[in-house]
């Protein structure tokens, strides 16, 4: 099978949460005889930090200009079994036109930000990624958050199917690991800046750093202004690449998911990056959103915390006791939540699709999700 895929980037981590998804689901799809074609525009951004330059048992296309790749991406595409356009590719409109008018494929789009394309639509935005014309004539729609985002991308878009297809973890690549001196923390973070995730932020990593001088805590990510508001005790890590990812997990006692403000007040929003703390056997203190305990059980294999004060609690804990959650969230990631998982979640609803079965797919994608 053939899939084609018109995304914002697989080659750079720097700065996006679509990379290291799409590098996970590409490797696990190959293994099941998928061929994935990956069409990214060379911008400077990513070009800049990039930290991939080919796919295994897949082909990257980079391009420069739209008009350049038409040619060739019109030949993939004729070629293809499935056809995709992503959210934030930055020619999906002329991209999109192309895929609907597949000869033969699959014509699918994957929103991985669901809540913001949604908040858009709401506020009559015109959005890069999508055309007039909406979703509605695309014979399947994946959506990165679950919930009632489903029906949403429906009538706000035109949506005719929708299914989640949450985030996931390659567990080759993010694994428990040696702690490394430089990351040593009694809470860490990672992620790119957001003025919406700002005030969690601050509840939950910077308020506590402020009221525990005595610990360590250490921030990883981009684009961070020069006014946020660091205290003696935070230390920076400006990028972390996904190399690191597992010595950075491994080196802390505790570490920190926190949700942008869209996702987390639609819920059903598991980040790749809670699967891939998870995943190198970290302990983890989240923000909570609806949602949450189906994919972590709280106090088991997740905190949950709402304020400063739990997760100064949490902090708290004895090793023995993180040590237990941390190893309990590895397991049911590898149980449940994989790249290899999604990927033959993916070939399901890909084949149920092509064969255009009328189902509630809405009710499947919770299934898929439990």
């Amino acid at each position: 099978m053939k899939l084609v895929v018109f995304g914002l980037t697989v080659t750079s981590s720097w700065g996006n949460g679509h990379a290291t998804l799409w590098r996970g689901l590409q490797r696990a799809l190959a293994r099941r005889g998928w061929t994935v074609v990956f069409f990214e525009r060379d911008t400077p951004y990513y070009a800049q930090n990039r930290d991939l330059n080919e796919l295994p048992d897949g082909e990257l296309i980079l391009y420069r200009e739209w008009d350049e790749a038409q040619a060739l991406a019109r030949r993939h595409v004729a070629e293809a079994d499935v056809a995709m356009v992503t959210s934030y590719c930055p020619d999906g409109v002329a991209a999109g036109d192309l895929v609907l008018a597949a000869p033969r494929a699959l014509r699918a789009f994957y929103d991985l930000d669901t809540p913001v394309t949604l908040a858009r639509l709401r506020q009559g935005e015109p959005l890069a990624y999508i055309g007039p014309r909406g979703l509605g004539d695309y014979d399947l729609v994946l959506s990165y958050t679950g919930g009632a985002a489903l029906d949403e991308l429906g009538l706000l878009a035109g949506a005719r199917r929708v299914v989640a297809l949450y985030g996931h973890v390659d567990p080759e690549k993010h694994h428990p690991a040696p702690p490394a001196p430089r990351y040593r923390a009694h809470l860490s973070y990672v992620g790119t800046y957001a003025a919406d995730r700002q005030p969690a932020l601050q509840r939950l990593f910077i308020d506590p750093a402020r009221r525990r001088p005595d610990l360590r805590f250490v921030l990883a990510g981009a684009q961070y202004p020069e006014g946020f508001p660091w205290t003696k005790n935070i230390f920076f890590v400006r990028h972390l690449p996904p190399s690191e990812h597992s010595a950075f997990y491994a080196s802390s006692r505790l570490t920190l998911n926190v949700t942008r403000r869209d996702m987390a007040a639609m819920g059903w929003c598991p980040s790749g990056r809670l699967f891939e703390a998870a995943a190198c056997g970290a302990a983890i203190v989240s923000d909570s959103w609806e949602g949450l305990e189906t994919f972590f059980r709280p106090e088991r294999e997740i905190i949950v915390a709402g304020g400063c004060t739990d997760v100064i609690a949490a902090l708290d804990l004895p090793d023995h006791e993180l040590r237990r959650i941390g190893e309990a969230a590895r397991d049911r990631v590898l149980a449940k939540h994989t790249s290899a998982h999604r990927a033959a979640e993916l070939e399901k609803v890909l084949t149920e699709a092509r064969r255009g079965e009328r189902r509630n797919f809405a009710g499947a994608a919770a299934a898929l999700g439990a």
